[in-house]
């Protein structure tokens, strides 16, 4: 059963439908990391389709989402410099920081590009040497590559006035946090597709046979989610925790190796704090100390920062799963996509964003108009 080519047959939807409800016995909870499984969750409604008893948990899977806030206020305070060049993905400059975010600093005069590619950063500081060039590289391991690349070109172009504001994080410490929790009811893991592609699945199978999770890395289509879960609650139901592999045509166990070279090169795991989370030890990056000159937190001091969340956010709670975005008051009236309190509703892969952009209700407020249905 691997539906290599036909990722969205509706018939071939409702027959893994079908043959999870034939095997499904009691209820399960299981999480899908990715906020892009999220979004096609939602979208999708396969939330809703699912056999009765069957939950799906929604993670903290967005790297918009997990940024810190600290991150975003030291962003905004570099980005303030007259001699700074900051530049982004798109998706950060909405992310609402403490008082402001990047979209409304560049409004203000700050010389904020959105960029599509870390080298693209790189190539601006080589064009113009006479101003500071600063990208805002965060993620999960999926854009780590990418940016250990920018950081190695950069030395070899022997450039100066090029930095990174570093803020990655890494999925499985935040899984064995979640299952150490004594609130948590996951029982198994669907894990991020493009996370395994550059780092394979190794690191999960000890968190398997160590908490007795089946973890399914499973792709983004509707039929790869359909999937994942159907096996996932195959495994729970012949209690077995292991680690498989939905998405055979992108994942390989070992993952990309090369891609793993550069990261392993160019940064070090440090702790990290996430937004929502807290400090996790051990589940960030941080930049080598052979690159520390392109540190952009060591090399501009914007001096003490106070983050201080929305106080009506419960962002930490959605992003745990412990909270659906229609828990929060805020959702859909004080909270919408043109005015996020915080990064899962502002996010393309939050949790907030994707039940908004289905329509879900909350106290009876249409997400359609933002106002009172």
């Amino acid at each position: 059963m691997r539906y290599l080519d036909e990722y969205r047959d509706p018939v071939l939807a409702r027959h893994l439908l079908a043959e999870t409800r034939a095997i499904a016995t009691r209820p399960w909870r299981i999480m899908e990391v990715c906020g892009g499984q999220t979004h096609t969750l939602v979208r999708q409604g396969i939330d809703e389709l699912l056999p009765a008893g069957i939950r799906m948990i929604h993670g903290p899977g967005c790297p918009v989402c997990v940024t810190p806030l600290e991150t975003l206020d030291r962003a905004m305070a570099i980005a303030a410099r007259p001699d700074v060049i900051f530049t982004s993905f798109g998706d950060m400059l909405r992310v609402p920081g403490s008082t402001t975010d990047l979209l409304s600093a560049r409004a203000r005069g700050a010389d904020v590009r959105v960029v599509y590619s870390p080298m693209d950063a790189v190539e601006i500081a080589r064009a113009e040497p006479g101003r500071e060039v600063v990208f805002l590289a965060v993620g999960f391991e999926t854009t780590a590559p990418a940016n250990a690349m920018a950081v190695l070109h950069a030395d070899r172009l022997g450039l100066t006035n090029f930095s990174v504001l570093v803020s990655h994080v890494m999925v499985p410490p935040a899984m064995t946090t979640l299952l150490e929790s004594p609130d948590c009811e996951v029982q198994a893991f669907l894990a991020a597709g493009h996370v395994c592609a550059v780092m394979g699945w190794t690191a999960y199978e000890p968190i398997a046979a160590r908490h007795g999770v089946p973890i399914v890395v499973t792709g983004f289509e509707p039929l790869d989610l359909l999937e994942g879960i159907h096996m996932a609650v195959r495994q729970l139901e012949e209690g077995r925790a292991e680690v498989e592999n939905q998405y055979v045509r992108a994942v390989r166990r070992e993952g990309n190796t090369g891609a793993q070279t550069a990261v392993a090169r160019v940064f070090r795991v440090c702790d990290q704090v996430w937004r929502g989370l807290g400090p996790l030890p051990g589940s960030g990056l941080t930049l080598a100390e052979e690159f520390a000159r392109f540190d952009a937190a060591r090399r501009y001091d914007v001096g003490s920062l106070r983050s201080v969340e929305a106080p009506a956010c419960i962002s930490g709670a959605v992003l745990t799963g412990a909270k659906l975005p229609t828990d929060c008051t805020a959702y859909g009236t004080a909270c919408t996509p043109r005015t996020p309190l915080g990064a899962p509703m502002v996010s393309s892969e939050g949790t907030c964003a994707a039940f908004h952009a289905a329509g879900r209700t909350s106290a009876g407020i249409d997400t359609s108009s933002g106002s009172p249905a």
